[in-house]
């Protein structure tokens, strides 16, 4: 399959993927798909709900077949999708995400996402100790492989949406 006319918005939990997918929906040609979002209305039930039954094993796994089952679907076309901050941490799901299409890492500092998750109390990885000390291991694990994948890296502190989607598409890949 070619890579499609979609933007895969990656990063940290907190860096603003469903904010920026949700505007560019809005305000450009295309369709927002959130794949946490498509998760809990498949299974009826919240991501919390899925860890404290589940496990993080099986929530990954669910996250592998989305990206399967959207990838074989006819009318993946014109999308911005907004993943899981976990989700590339996967390895079978690196190389679907950049079949899904362009891959945006939305990179933002610790500082900003202290900031921006610190009340948070929806997000499992986050509950309970010290929200920086959990951040900071967490991004410590995952930065490379944001990086490695991303077919952009785009630095979010203090900058609004509409800058952030004119760097995804400042490039030849498209102009929308």
């Amino acid at each position: 399959m070619s890579k499609q006319k979609n933007i895969i918005l990656i990063g940290f939990m907190g860096c603003g993927k469903t904010t920026c997918g949700k505007w560019i929906a809005n305000n450009k040609p295309f369709d927002f798909i959130d794949t946490d979002q498509y998760i809990v209305d498949k299974e009826r039930r919240s991501i919390n709900e899925i860890f404290d039954h589940e496990g993080e094993p099986y929530f990954r796994r669910l996250e592998t077949i989305v990206l399967k089952e959207l990838l074989v679907s006819k009318d993946v076309r014109q999308k911005v999708f907004s993943v899981g901050g976990g989700l590339p941490i996967t390895k079978e799901n690196r190389p679907l995400l950049k079949q899904l299409g362009y891959v945006v890492y939305l990179r933002t500092s610790i500082d900003e996402l202290v900031k921006r998750l610190n009340k948070d109390t929806q997000r499992p990885l986050l509950a309970g100790g010290n929200v920086r000390d959990k951040i900071i291991s967490l991004m410590e694990k995952r930065k490379d492989i944001y990086e490695q994948i991303a077919d952009k890296i785009i630095d979010t502190d203090g900058k609004d949406i509409k800058h952030i989607y004119e760097e995804i598409t400042c490039d030849k890949w498209t102009k929308y």
